[in-house]
């Protein structure tokens, strides 16, 4: 009976938490939104940016707040806000009101994100932490998979608003459930603490619009009005955060030995990973050819590799050193990436498809290694920065990758064709190209952090 509440509660923490992976609905969803508000192909992206922008600028900040209050309460709050979200986002009559309403979610998705990796943690003992969290990792893998799948049911039966209305009971649903979790007290000193308000804000205005610059770099001119901005709030921050009694977050954790080394490496996997979602329909599309069910299918192999790494990676993650684990998770990855750089256009649909695997698999040791010494170096007390943490550098990757490999893509591919090349060599030619930058990214993770692991 001992095992099995703390794993239930971890269950119910997961299922709220899933609501978040299956935004990866809303990606095959683009062209029946398009057809209902009569968008031009570039409006669409506004719909990524607003709902990204709003959770990952505000991770941090509602992980301190959890770690004063109760990460109890804002799993309540936040799911019980994304519930909400979700039918304003479904019933939006106007672009405007779908916007404004996944800005609502981005919310919900940063509150509930915020609290779960302190929560899970907070139901077993420490040598367990590891196992917890790789339960929790697999249910990003289980959601990114599923995601695409039940869209391609749902929007040809019901139609665009069906991938939110389909996620309001579910997290509806965790609310509910979520009461029946324990509310362990808030430490005295966290109770009596003074929230910094002010480095609150000046982390926002930084992560917000270094989210925005990096989304604006074609424009060279926005992207630069964007960096000023972005500079001088990342200097007020750190300047706020030095001289507070309790900050948002510890910037001399930094300083430890290989802390901001692991933290940039999950950064530039999950930069490198995002490739596979990002150019790989166009591949499976134009090139191989596969029907919109095939072509989910395929995509769901490298998620699936996750899901069956994360609760691996867990159990090892107690008996090997974690950064070991990230080396080998690298290692993985980059074999992934590599041999889709290398095979493409050149072998079917299925050799890839086991490419995609491995590099879901690297990705899904490297993340839940990661998680478990972010959460190990980072107070207990401070458990929901620590969480906040982790996501907030994976939805950094993920904005960068979306900007970064596409850039590459797009001029590779312009070089193939200033060179002659037909439109079908000038696509391999740029997708190539992209997946061998991924691919040689994973490879700086992998030497970096395999140095400092031998030392």
């Amino acid at each position: 009976m001992g095992g099995i509440l703390p794993l239930s509660r971890v269950l119910v923490v997961c299922l709220g938490t899933l609501v978040v992976p299956l935004d990866s609905m809303v990606n095959l969803d683009f062209p029946s939104i398009i057809h209902r508000f009569d968008l031009g192909i570039p409006e669409i992206q506004w719909l990524v940016i607003s709902y990204t922008l709003t959770h990952a600028s505000l991770l941090l900040v509602f992980g301190r707040i959890g770690d004063m209050v109760g990460h109890r309460r804002i799993f309540l709050f936040g799911t019980g806000w994304s519930g909400v979200a979700f039918v304003l986002c479904g019933a939006a009559p106007s672009y405007g009101w779908l916007l404004f309403a996944r800005c609502l979610q981005g919310v919900g998705a940063g509150l509930v994100l915020s609290c779960g990796a302190a929560l899970v943690t907070g139901f077993v003992a420490e040598e367990r932490r590891a196992r917890v969290l790789g339960l929790y990792t697999m249910m990003f893998g289980l959601g990114s998979a599923l995601g695409p799948l039940i869209a391609g049911v749902i929007v040809s039966r019901w139609g665009w608003s069906a991938v939110f209305w389909a996620r309001a009971p579910i997290a509806l649903a965790s609310c509910a459930l979520g009461f029946v979790l324990p509310a362990p007290p808030v430490a005295g000193a966290h109770a009596r603490e003074r929230f910094d308000t002010l480095g609150a804000a000046l982390l926002v205005v930084t992560i917000g619009t270094l989210l925005l610059t990096v989304n604006r770099l074609r424009t060279p001119e926005v992207a630069a009005a964007f960096a000023v901005v972005m500079l001088g709030s990342l200097w007020g921050f750190v300047r706020q955060e030095r001289r507070v009694q309790r900050p948002i977050i510890d910037l001399r954790l930094f300083r430890i030995g290989g802390f901001a080394a692991v933290n940039l490496g999950h950064v530039l996997m999950n930069l490198a990973g995002f490739a596979i979602m990002l150019l790989m329909p166009f591949y499976l599309d134009g090139v191989a050819g596969l029907s919109a069910p095939a072509l989910g299918l395929v995509l769901a192999t490298a998620s699936l590799g996750m899901v069956l790494a994360a609760p691996i990676a867990g159990r090892l993650a107690g008996r090997l050193d974690p950064r070991r684990l990230t080396v080998a998770g690298a290692l993985f990855a980059a074999l992934g990436l590599g041999l889709i750089a290398a095979l493409a256009g050149r072998v079917g649909v299925g050799v890839l498809a086991l490419a995609m695997f491995v590099q879901g698999f690297g990705q899904g040791l490297f993340q839940v290694a990661y998680f478990d010494i972010v959460t190990g170096t980072i107070p207990r007390r401070d458990r929901g920065v620590a969480g906040s943490l982790g996501m907030l550098t994976r939805t950094g990757g993920v904005v960068l990758g979306a900007t970064v490999l596409m850039l590459a893509f797009q001029t590779l591919r312009g070089v193939a064709e200033v060179q002659g090349g037909t439109d079908a060599a000038a696509f391999l030619f740029g997708f190539r190209g992209a997946f061998a930058l991924a691919a040689t990214l994973t490879v700086v993770v992998l030497v970096v952090l395999g140095a400092r692991a031998r030392r």
